[in-house]
């Protein structure tokens, strides 16, 4: 996915764009800000997915609360809560290339490892998806949300474990 972002990144570039890219050493700059550029485009992406998701949380939260389940509705609260921040985590991460006088670098496999990760978090909004999925199927044949609720909540947790792991791939 990030590839396709990059090419569509490159091909769209002017006559001037590609005539300056001649210069040395300025082609290689270019392909890093148009890398990092896709990298911004594929994480706010992914953010857009989970925004998909909290939607969905709300919603479902609303009719536990409409159906008198407060249980139920406290613990898609907290749900609302860990996935707003883990959007937010998204959309403010550190972008996957570091410019020429940037603190930390980033080699090649590093930025390779980046976009595993973000693949990894894309994967993740699916599949929480489906935990929430769990959630409604509970609710709707009157059984407690609970077991689907915490169930949730742990791929929840383990989704921030994931995009704490990619921090930490940016800063080693």
């Amino acid at each position: 996915m990030l590839d396709d972002l990059t090419e569509k990144i490159q091909s769209s570039q002017n006559k001037l764009e590609q005539l300056i890219g001649q210069i040395p050493g300025f082609a290689g700059y270019r392909a890093k800000e148009q890398r990092r550029e896709a990298d911004k485009i594929l994480r706010l992406h992914v953010a857009s997915q989970y925004e998909d998701v909290l939607d969905r949380l709300n919603r479902v939260q609303y009719d536990l609360v409409s159906a008198g389940d407060l249980t139920g509705m406290m613990l898609l609260e907290r749900a609302v809560s860990r996935t707003q921040l883990l959007i937010d985590r998204i959309r403010n991460a550190s972008y996957g290339y570091t410019g020429l006088f940037d603190a930390i670098k980033m080699d090649e496999a590093a930025l390779d490892r980046l976009y595993d990760f973000d693949q990894g978090m894309l994967d993740g909004a699916a599949a929480l998806g489906e935990k929430l999925d769990a959630v409604v199927a509970a609710s709707q044949a009157g059984q407690a949300v609970q077991e689907a609720g915490n169930a949730l909540m742990e791929q929840l947790e383990s989704l921030h474990r994931l995009f704490s792991e990619r921090q930490q791939v940016m800063l080693s």
